[in-house]
């Protein structure tokens, strides 16, 4: 008869996974729901703020161009749209369906003076690229306020 040894934690690995996949399949990307605050769906966002203008990355896959919206209006950003569901197929037996569709809206706050005249928004492969320039003159404009 052979001794093994017991190790008292092995059987919680198999716990940590599967709890590991019931987050990663249920929150990964965080979804609304009618009823809620904001009506559509969420996208990912990755926003670089560089020396010369502040970079806004937005992956909107599927999305049409022409019903994609993007306003800069008192430093706040907006990217709104809609991704339209394809046609449904006759006869067609949908195993599992995970794409969102529905209109979407997200905003951003902008904290840094923007040349408004030179923003530039570009659509390509399911990602939108804004480039928001920044506006270094505004920080020549500002005066010292005298406390009194």
């Amino acid at each position: 008869m052979d001794l093994v040894k017991w190790d008292p934690f092995h059987e919680l690995t198999g716990l940590q996974s599967s709890i590991n996949r019931l987050f990663d399949e249920n929150f990964r990307y965080p979804r609304m729901y009618p009823g809620t605050l904001a009506h559509g769906w969420a996208f990912p966002v990755d926003i670089k703020d560089t020396p010369n203008a502040v970079l806004v990355k937005a992956e909107i896959p599927g999305a049409n161009k022409e019903d994609i919206q993007v306003t800069f209006n008192d430093n706040l950003l907006t990217i709104r749209g809609e991704r339209r569901k394809e046609e449904k197929e006759e006869g067609a037996n949908f195993l599992r369906t995970e794409r969102s569709y529905g209109s979407f809206s997200r905003s951003f706050t902008v904290d840094v003076p923007v040349k408004q005249d030179e923003m530039k928004a570009r659509y390509r492969d399911g990602i939108l690229e804004i480039v928001l320039p920044k506006d270094t003159d505004a920080k020549r404009m500002g005066r010292n306020i005298e406390i009194q």
